[in-house]
C-alpha cells in the first residue's frame, strides 16, 4: 500500500513527465522507489520483531518467524497476532501459555522495551505469560500512540513507571497476576480517556488516591488481591463504571458512594463494617453482588433478592440481622446466594428453597429449619446486642398497674442479684494465696465493631488471610480457664521455654487442636484498649509462612484494670525448627536440595509479607534459623518476628540487630530496616547450603567469603564446600544461584544487600533450573511451578 508521501510525490512528478519524451520510463522509476521504499520500511519492523523473538529466548508460539514472513499479511492465529496500517504495525499480540517460566538471567526488560520502541505506532501491546520479570522501564512512554496495554501474567515488579502518565491516550491498562508493589500515584487517575484499569494479583498497597473520583470514563475497576488499604474515594462521579471488584484487599470501614450504573460488585474479604446502603436497592443493572467476609452489620435488605438483573449474590461471614419470610420474593434468574454466618432469623424463602437449579446456602444462621446447622435464636440475639445493633421493640400495651409490679419486681430481684454476686466474689477472693496479686481476667473480643479506635487507624493487611483463609479456626478471645485446662493449669511439663518474648507453653484445646500459648508479663499500667491495636495486628497476621494467631486472652489487675498478663495463642507447628533439619545432626530426616530451596523461598515470602503486607511494614525481625519451624507438610514458618506488643512486655520500644552500621543514625536506620531482614536471611540461607551453624557475626562473615571465593569456580570445587547431605543432588547452577544471592544478602553495607523481591526471584530461579536438570522421579517433593507462588 502506497503511504501519504509518495502519493504526493507521484502527484507532483507527473506533470513534470509530461513534457518529455520517455514520460513512462520515469513513472515506471517513480513507481520502483516506491516499493523499494516500502521494502526498506517492511525489512525494519521484520527486524524488530525478530529482535523480540530472540530477546524472548524463541518461544515455541513464535517458531515459525522468520525473516522471509510478511508479517502484516500473517494469518492470525490466538496466540499471535500482528496487525498492520498502511504498512505500519499497530497491534501486536503475543499470549504465552500459563505458568510459562521466567526468562534467563540474561534477559533485560529495560533492552527488550528498547526495542519494542522501534514501533512507533503500537496503538495495542498484549504481552501475556511469556516470563517477562524486572522493573517496567518509563522509556514505555515513547510508545506515545499507545490506547491498549495489556501485560498480565509475568513477573514484573516494582512501581509503575512515572513517565506511562505521558501517554494520555492511554484507555485500557491492564497489569494482573505480576508483582508490582507500593502506592498507586495520583497521576494514574487522570487519564482522560482511561476505560479498563485492572491490576489484579499483585503487592500494591496504600489507600486509593482521591484522583481516582475523576475518572469519568471508566467503565471497569478491578483491584482485587493486594494490600490496599483504608477509605476508598467517592466514586459516585463515575457514571460509566460497570465492574468494581476489589475483593481480598482490607478497604473500609465504610462503603463509598457508588454509580448505580454497576453490573458487577465485589467487595469481598475486606473491612467494611457499616450497614448496606439502601442505595443499593436502585442498582437495576446490578448481576453480581459478593459483601461477603467483612463485617457488615444491620439488616439485610430482602429487595436484593428481587432487583431486576441480580443473578449471584453472597453475604456470607457478616453481622446482619433481620428476619426471612417463606413469601419473600426472588428474581428468577438468581442462580446462586449464600447468606451463610449472619444472624438472619425467620424461615427459608421459598422461591429459594423450591429452586432445582439455583445454589442456595444458609448455614450458621439462627433459622428455622429443622437442620442441626443452625444457631439457636438466643445466639443471634446475643451477638445483634454485641455488636450494638438493638433489637426492635413492640410498643407495650400492658396497663400501668402491670408496669409498676414489672418495675418493682426487677428492683428486688436485681438486689438479690448483687448480693449473691458479692459474697461469691469475697469467698472467691479469700480462698486466692496472700501473696498472689489479685487480678481479674477481660474477655475483650477482638472483633472489629468493639474498638471505634480501630476504625480511624486501621493500618493493617491484606485480607487474603481473613478468618479462616488458611484452614485456621477463627481468631477470637479465648478465657484464662480455656487455657489452664489446655495446659493442665501450665504444668511444667506444657513449658515449651522462655526467652525475650515471653514464656512458651504447648496447649490442646477441647476440640482436640494443639496451640502454642506465649504467657507476656506486662510491665506498665496500661489498659486494655491501649492494648487492643497491637492485638488487631496480630489477629491479621494470618499468612502461609508465619506462625499465625488464634486468638488472645487478657488478666488485669480488679483495683485500676491495668493489664498484668497477655496469653497470644498461636497455631502449633509440629516439625521441630529448620536447623534440625539441616545441621542438627539428624541425617536421616535432612531436607533435600529443591526442598531446601522450597523452604528458603517461604522464609523469603515471610519476610516480604511482613514487609509490604502491612502498613507500616514490621521490619527488623531478628531472623534466625531457630524461629523458622516447619509444619507437617514440610512448609517453612516463621515463628517470631518484631511485632510492638512483643516489645512492650519487654520494656522496649524494639530490638536492635547487629546487622546495622555501628551507631546508626535515624534516618539511616529507617533507610536500611528492609536490609536488616535480608541480611538475617542471609545467614539463614549460608548454613542451608553449607550445612554448618555460625554462631557469630564474624564467624558468618569468614563462611561467606569463603562462599565468596568459591562461587566462580568450578563445578567441583563448589560441590565442595556444599552440605555432604545435598553436594550430589542438586544441579550446579541451581547451586551456583544460591550461593551469589547468599553472598549479596551478606554484603558489609546494606545498600548494596538485594531487595527482598531480587531475593525471591533468585531462589525461583534456582528452582526452575534445578527441576530442568532433575526428573520429576527423582525429586517428588520439588515445588512444581514456583513462579506462580509470588501472586
Amino acid at each position: 500500500m502506497l503511504s501519504a508521501f509518495p502519493l504526493t510525490l507521484v502527484r507532483y512528478m507527473l506533470p513534470m513527465a509530461k513534457g518529455f519524451k520517455h514520460q513512462a520510463f520515469v513513472f515506471l522509476g517513480v513507481i520502483l522507489l516506491l516499493i523499494n521504499q516500502s521494502e526498506q520500511l517492511q525489512s525494519s519492523q521484520t527486524h524488530t520483531l525478530l529482535r523480540l523473538q530472540l530477546l524472548l529466548n524463541y518461544p515455541d508460539i513464535l517458531s515459525s518467524w522468520n525473516s522471509s514472513v510478511a508479517f502484516c499479511n500473517a494469518e492470525p492465529t490466538a496466540q499471535v497476532t500482528v496487525v498492520c496500517y498502511e504498512e505500519s504495525i499497530t497491534q501486536l499480540h503475543i499470549i504465552g501459555n500459563k505458568g510459562t517460566p521466567s526468562l534467563p538471567r540474561s534477559f533485560s526488560m529495560d533492552s527488550f522495551v528498547t526495542t519494542l520502541v522501534k514501533l512507533p505506532d503500537l496503538r495495542v501491546l498484549t504481552l501475556v505469560s511469556l516470563g517477562l520479570w524486572g522493573p517496567l522501564p518509563g522509556k514505555i512512554e515513547r510508545l506515545s500512540s499507545l490506547e491498549i496495554l495489556n501485560m498480565t501474567s509475568n513477573l514484573l515488579y516494582g512501581t509503575i513507571p512515572h513517565e506511562l502518565s505521558s501517554v494520555t491516550g492511554l484507555q485500557t491498562l491492564i497489569l494482573d497476576e505480576n508483582m508490582f508493589s507500593g502506592q498507586l500515584p495520583e497521576w494514574l487517575g487522570l487519564f482522560p480517556v482511561l476505560t479498563v484499569l485492572s491490576l489484579r494479583k499483585n503487592l500494591f498497597n496504600g489507600s486509593l488516591p482521591d484522583s481516582f473520583s475523576m475518572l469519568e470514563n471508566l467503565r471497569v475497576l478491578a483491584l482485587s488481591h493486594n494490600h490496599f488499604l483504608g477509605e476508598l474515594p467517592d466514586l459516585s462521579g463515575l457514571t460509566n463504571l460497570q465492574e468494581l471488584d476489589l475483593e481480598d484487599n482490607a478497604f473500609g470501614p465504610r462503603l463509598p458512594r457508588l454509580s448505580n450504573k454497576l453490573v458487577r460488585l465485589a467487595l469481598g474479604k475486606n473491612m467494611f463494617r457499616s450497614g448496606i446502603p439502601s442505595e443499593l436497592n436502585s442498582f437495576y443493572q446490578l448481576q453480581w453482588l459478593d459483601l461477603s467476609f467483612n463485617r457488615f452489620v444491620g439488616p439485610f435488605p430482602l429487595s436484593l433478592l428481587s432487583l431486576p438483573s441480580i443473578t449471584y449474590l453472597n453475604i456470607a461471614d457478616n453481622k446482619l440481622t433481620g428476619m426471612l419470610f417463606e413469601n419473600t420474593s426472588c428474581n428468577a434468574e438468581l442462580g446462586f446466594v449464600d447468606l451463610s454466618s449472619n444472624l438472619l432469623t425467620g424461615h427459608l424463602p421459598s422461591c429459594l428453597s423450591d429452586s432445582k437449579d439455583a445454589v442456595f446456602l444458609y448455614r450458621r444462621n439462627c433459622l428455622t429449619t429443622g437442620n442441626e446447622n443452625q444457631n439457636p435464636l438466643t445466639f443471634c440475639r446475643n451477638e445483634a446486642l454485641a455488636v450494638g445493633i438493638l433489637p426492635q421493640r413492640k410498643k407495650s400495651k400492658l396497663p400501668k398497674v402491670s408496669l409498676a409490679f414489672g418495675i418493682i419486681g426487677g428492683i428486688v430481684g436485681g438486689i438479690v442479684l448483687l448480693g449473691l454476686i458479692f459474697m461469691f466474689v469475697r469467698r472467691l477472693n479469700a480462698n486466692k494465696t496472700i501473696n498472689k496479686p489479685t487480678t481479674r481476667l477481660i474477655r475483650e473480643k477482638a472483633s472489629i465493631a468493639y474498638t471505634s479506635k480501630l476504625l480511624s487507624d486501621a493500618r493493617y493487611i491484606s485480607q487474603t488471610m481473613k478468618l479462616g483463609a488458611l484452614g485456621l479456626p477463627p481468631y477470637r478471645t479465648f478465657s484464662l480457664e480455656d487455657l489452664e485446662d489446655a495446659t493442665n493449669n501450665f504444668d511444667t511439663t506444657a513449658f515449651m521455654g522462655e526467652g525475650s518474648q515471653g514464656q512458651l507453653y504447648k496447649g490442646r484445646l477441647r476440640d482436640g487442636t494443639f496451640v502454642a500459648i506465649r504467657c507476656l508479663k506486662m510491665k506498665k499500667n496500661h489498659s486494655t484498649q491501649s492494648f487492643m491495636h497491637h492485638v488487631e495486628l496480630i489477629s491479621k497476621l494470618r499468612y502461609r509462612h508465619l506462625a499465625s494467631a488464634l486468638g488472645h486472652c487478657f488478666e488485669c489487675y480488679l483495683d485500676d484494670s491495668s493489664v498484668s498478663r497477655i496469653f497470644l495463642i498461636f497455631e502449633y507447628i509440629p516439625n521441630g525448627t529448620l536447623r534440625s533439619w539441616i545441621s542438627g545432626g539428624h541425617s536421616e530426616r535432612s531436607l533435600t536440595w529443591p526442598q531446601r530451596i522450597s523452604a528458603a523461598i517461604g522464609i523469603a515470602k515471610g519476610i516480604q509479607f511482613l514487609h509490604t503486607g502491612i502498613v507500616p511494614g514490621v521490619y527488623s525481625n531478628n531472623l534466625k534459623i531457630t524461629d523458622v519451624l516447619m509444619d507437617q507438610n514440610l512448609v517453612a514458618k516463621i515463628s517470631s518476628y518484631n511485632l510492638p506488643l512483643l516489645a512492650e512486655s519487654a520494656g522496649k520500644v524494639g530490638h536492635k540487630t547487629s546487622a546495622l552500621p555501628k551507631d546508626p543514625t535515624n534516618s539511616s536506620r529507617v533507610n536500611y530496616e528492609d536490609k536488616v531482614d535480608v541480611y538475617d536471611f542471609g545467614v539463614i540461607l549460608l548454613e542451608m547450603i553449607l550445612g554448618r551453624q555460625s554462631k557469630s557475626r564474624n564467624e558468618a562473615q569468614i563462611l561467606k567469603n569463603q562462599l565468596q571465593t568459591v562461587v566462580a569456580t568450578d563445578d567441583v570445587t563448589r560441590r565442595s564446600i556444599a552440605d555432604p547431605a545435598v553436594q550430589t543432588s542438586c544441579s550446579d547452577q541451581s547451586l551456583k544461584t544460591m550461593m551469589e544471592i547468599c553472598v549479596r544478602c551478606l554484603l558489609t553495607d546494606p545498600t548494596e544487600r538485594p531487595s527482598v523481591e531480587d531475593v525471591l526471584w533468585n531462589l525461583q530461579f534456582a528452582a526452575q533450573v534445578d527441576s530442568m536438570s532433575t526428573s520429576p522421579s527423582d525429586s517428588p517433593s520439588q515445588p512444581a511451578h514456583l513462579h506462580v507462588a509470588f501472586h
